[in-house]
């Protein structure tokens, strides 16, 4: 590959770019192991196709935050390196497919120009922090939450706490008790709160998450102040990268760790932790997310709307009162999330005279304008419904959620994308009352990872497969009975029944007709849901899964020709870990290089966590040696006093265990930081000796 190079006014960012490129180079040349090069590139936003060849880029935007500029920027990186689209995700990100692996390093200079990073938003770190969308103009909301996510998303990112842990960890701010943000599914989900004496805080939920095995969030705190919100989160954080699972996957996130230890335990280890963090409270600065621009041009001519029932139908479901007097948010619905990058520019040139330069990318796909004067409204419908922008129905029945599934996703089973727009076309045209129905949603995942959040839908569906007539049939997995109930308090939707994908169809049609039929008056989806019972849902569907009735195009999946196969490949969405032992001692060598610079800079808390890093390393590659992998730090570290401290291998004064934990006992001051650098650079030359004594 040709050698890039890039002038950038953020040195942090300037060495992201050139490391990657430097990493690109030594996989080419074989110097770099396949599965550790892939947990390198996750980390800086680059994530494999189902298509060989080519890399899915993830474009970090913290809680969904976009302004025009950015969008624009975003769109021509698109057109220059990659499908010429734009995939708005549930996470709040956008997504680019089909790009180069050797051409990511230019592309992440040219994003950075605008102030856009690709930095961990793939692999085992703190995935985008997200928000309500409406933060900061949610006339609910006790305070903007817009600035603590910023500061969360700044405060991790290159963190060393969080660069290499077990798995992802997820982090929310919903703006109100309303709890649109889902905090009770992720790792850690905050609320605002305001107490009694007028001061700022959260509620938080704890461990949740969906996924295969879907786990409601704990909640431990009803107030934590603002200012131990930045703590708290880092000593959680330290938690999970000591004891986290690092072998087994599938049991790697954080929810799986509080079921292994118990909620107390965990609590009772964070509580510990708090000694060793760098800070003890944290003031985020309530500025530190300015307001978006507004228009000030007055519209020139009339705004004659030709359908006003439907510009009136507008308003009522994409149109809100922001909690600003005479300023108004607006929903832009988007198709399965995705916007050509033509489509991109011409809506940014619709809406720039009317809306504020700031977008908000929502959960469900969608994108929020903001500060959009009563006046402006009929103009503004105007401009979005020239560019097909004015589909009714936000956030409703009709607005249905989806992952990538099988387009380009390597772990999709079944097709997600198209089946969300024909179920959408369904609600149109046989249910229309229903685009003003909030509380009743259809979310849909090409498998049962839940990336399209079906296991929180009131009516879900996921991926899957059947088999009849010595053939594999294309299926999904319904679900049913899920959803934001708030405040933190949620439900996960119960697996019904199975049955093919091209029956999903009906599967809506006997729901909704039944829902319509019996619901009682006033009585919301999940109340009719828990009335009529789990039981209830299967016999009303067991026909349709009924395969002695497969006609030959069920065994062709949505927007296919040719009959169905199943081809999972491997997912990368959690990142790998690789034990190899050279690499783990070169790893450990480069973060002692961490470390010193971190140390020679007053970085004191970074020079600890990097030689806490040396440490684990360094002990986790002689240990391999003796064909033990331990699945977690903590691990590590009590196997390598049995194997090698209390077996007079390796000589310490006193046990590896006291010695590599004097991280959470001491304060990260000065005079500790270079008594534990030096420790580890001591540790890590008597590795080296072993190592050469083993290999030789």
């Amino acid at each position: 590959m040709q050698s890039f190079r890039t002038e950038l006014e953020n040195p942090l960012v300037e060495q992201d770019i050139i490391d990657l490129e430097k990493k690109i180079r030594l996989f080419r040349e074989g110097a770099i192991h396949d599965e550790k090069f892939r947990s390198l590139r996750l980390a800086r936003g680059v994530y494999g196709q189902r298509q060989p060849g080519v890399q899915m880029v993830r474009i970090k935007l913290p809680f969904g935050r976009v302004t025009f500029r950015q969008f624009l920027k975003i769109a021509d990186i698109s057109d220059e390196f990659a499908s010429s689209n734009l995939h708005l995700t549930t996470r709040q990100d956008i997504q680019i497919h089909y790009v180069s692996l050797d051409r990511t390093p230019e592309l992440w200079a040219k994003l950075a120009e605008d102030d856009i990073t690709l930095r961990e938003a793939c692999g085992n770190t703190v995935r985008n922090v997200t928000s309500s969308p409406t933060a900061g103009i949610d006339p609910k909301e006790p305070f903007d939450v817009s600035p603590y996510a910023q500061a969360t998303f700044a405060y991790f990112l290159r963190n060393p706490i969080c660069q290499e842990m077990g798995r992802k960890f997820k982090i929310s701010f919903s703006s109100s008790e309303e709890d649109t943000a889902f905090s009770y599914i992720h790792d850690l989900g905050f609320i605002p709160k305001i107490n009694p004496a007028g001061e700022r805080g959260f509620r938080v939920l704890f461990a949740g998450g969906l996924g295969a095995q879907p786990v409601l969030a704990n909640l431990v705190h009803d107030f934590l102040p603002e200012d131990q919100l930045i703590p708290y989160v880092e000593s959680t954080l330290r938690v999970f990268d000591r004891y986290g699972e690092r072998n087994n996957r599938n049991k790697a996130r954080f929810k799986f760790l509080v079921q292994k230890l118990g909620l107390d335990e965990v609590l009772r280890l964070i509580a510990e932790e708090r000694v060793a963090n760098k800070v003890k409270t944290y003031t985020v600065n309530r500025e530190v997310v300015a307001d978006p621009q507004v228009p000030a041009t007055v519209p020139a001519g009339t705004a004659a709307v030709a359908d006003q029932a439907h510009y009136e139908a507008w308003l009522k479901t994409n149109v809100f009162e922001q909690k600003q007097p005479g300023f108004h948010g607006v929903y832009i619905k988007v198709l399965k999330g995705d916007i050509p990058t033509a489509k991109a520019r011409e809506l940014i040139a619709a809406i720039h005279p009317y809306a504020a330069d700031e977008m908000r990318i929502t959960q469900n796909q969608g994108l929020l304008l903001k500060y959009v004067k009563k006046e402006y409204l009929p103009y503004l419908y105007q401009a979005l419904h020239a560019l097909g922008y004015t589909a009714l129905g936000f956030d409703s029945l009709a607005d249905i959620t989806t992952c990538p599934g099988t387009d380009t996703c390597n772990l999709g089973i079944s097709n997600s994308m198209t089946l969300a727009a024909v179920l959408e076309d369904l609600v149109y045209n046989e249910y229309p009352e229903f685009i003003y129905e909030r509380q009743l949603k259809v979310k849909i995942s090409g498998c049962m990872n839940s990336c399209g959040q079906h296991g929180l839908a009131e009516i879900g569906f996921h991926g899957s497969s059947l088999k009849a007539a010595g053939k594999v049939v294309p299926a999904v997995q319904v679900m049913l009975g899920g959803g934001t109930v708030g405040d933190g308090i949620g439900r996960v939707a119960e697996r019904v029944i199975k049955v093919p994908s091209k029956r999903a169809t009906a599967v809506l049609r006997a729901v909704l007709d039944d829902f319509k039929l019996q619901r009682a008056t006033g009585e919301n989806f999940h109340v009719y849901y828990d009335r009529q019972g789990k039981d209830y849902f299967y016999r009303l569907l067991k026909p349709l899964a009924d395969l002695a009735t497969l006609q030959p195009e069920e065994f062709v999946d949505w927007g296919h020709e040719e009959t169905f196969e199943t081809a999972i490949g491997v997912g990368e969405c959690a990142g790998v870990m690789i034990d190899l032992v050279g690499t783990l001692l070169l790893e450990a060598e480069e973060k002692l290089g961490w470390s010193e610079a971190a140390l020679k800079n007053g970085a004191w808390a970074d020079a600890i966590y990097h030689a806490y890093a040396v440490f684990v390393s360094s002990a986790k590659a002689l240990l391999l040696d003796k064909s033990v992998n331990s699945s977690t730090q903590a691990g590590v570290i009590r196997e390598f006093d049995e194997r090698y401290v209390q077996t007079g291998e390796i000589g310490l004064e006193g046990t590896f265990t006291d010695l590599v934990l004097q991280i959470n006992k001491n304060e990260p001051d000065e005079t500790f930081a270079n008594q534990y650098v030096k420790q580890a650079q001591a540790f890590i030359g008597q590795v080296r000796t072993k190592r050469e004594v083993v290999v030789s």
